[in-house]
Parts: structure tokens; sequence; C-alpha cells
């Protein structure tokens, strides 16, 4: 896909959640990828958080970010399965304005490539709120360096051709400023 290198680079400040009952900074792998794929691309890191495998907590965390004017999106990493424990898409739902319905089946369908119908186990997710991108990704660390290198990297990047989210984001409330 093209960069059209005449465009003018927008970092895009970036949180990250990881939501796992048993991971801490030190053995949080896939926080750990996305991180570094976020200033790889040269994006900013707005925050870091681990959370339980709770949906009020992690809904929480997602409001607070959504009204900080310093977060452009977020990046959540884990509970995005089917167990008893895993209620991320259930705390997305409770905030989303839009979902944006082909990041999840996108992700699914490049998913497949790599481990076949077992990516049906995966509730993948994107949307928006309060002008906020949102994205919830499995836990492991393949499925988000797959989320960020085939989609998230492009669709972040403001000189992505033939178009991007960033270039979508001052549009993202003007129904606030019509009303």
């Amino acid at each position: 896909m093209p960069i059209d290198e005449t465009k003018k680079f927008l970092p895009v400040r970036i949180a990250v959640l990881t939501v796992s009952d048993t991971r801490d900074l030190a053995s949080d792998r896939s926080g750990d990828t996305l991180v570094a794929r976020i200033a790889e691309a040269g994006h900013e890191l707005a925050d870091r958080k681990i959370l339980r495998d709770e949906a009020g907590l992690i809904e929480a965390q997602l409001r607070a970010w959504i009204a900080d004017s310093q977060v452009d999106c977020v990046i959540t990493t884990g509970g995005t399965g089917i167990t008893g424990r895993d209620v991320t898409p259930e705390a997305f739902a409770r905030v989303l304005e839009k979902e944006i319905t082909g990041f999840g089946e996108l992700f699914r369908m490049l998913s497949y490539a790599k481990i076949g119908t077992s990516t049906i186990q995966s509730r993948a997710i994107g949307g928006v709120a309060g002008g906020t991108y949102l994205f919830a990704l499995p836990g492991s660390t393949g499925a988000c360096k797959d989320a960020w290198d085939d989609i998230l990297v492009h669709q972040l990047d403001s000189r992505f051709r033939p178009c991007n989210l960033v270039e979508l984001m001052p549009r993202l409330q003007e129904h606030l400023r019509a009303a």
C-alpha cells in the first residue's frame, strides 16, 4: 500500500492497555510489542496500563482515556477470547459510539492465514468514542504483531493512501459542532 511522501506525517498519541489477570510490566510481552511498534512508527505513547479482566475496570479506563485530550487512540491487548474471564469486548460495547466492523473482520481474515479456523475464537473489535479510536486485540504477541503490522501501522499513518484514519480525526466529532 502506498505512502504519499509529499504528505506530512502526523504522530498519533496512543495509549496501550493490557487486560490480564496474570501479567505485570515485567511479563507483558504483548504490551511491549505494541509500545515498541508505536515508537518505531513515530507515534507517541500517551499512557500504558495493565488491568485485570473486569469489565468495569476496563470501561472506566477507556472512559478516562476518551476524556483525555492527550489520547487520540487506545489499543488494548487481551480479554477478547470466549472464556468466562474475557470481557474486553463487553467493556468496549459500553463505550463505543460507532463500531469499525471492518477492523475485526480484516483482523480475522489475516489471522486465518496464520492460525486457520482458530481465528473464530477472537473477538477483536475496533470503534470510535468521543473522537478517540479504540482497538481491542487478542493477548498473544503474534496477534498484536499481525494487527499492528498488517492494519494499524497503515491506518494510523497520515500519509497512507488512498485513505487513513488519521485524516478523519478532525471530523470524528463534527456532529457535536453541528448541534
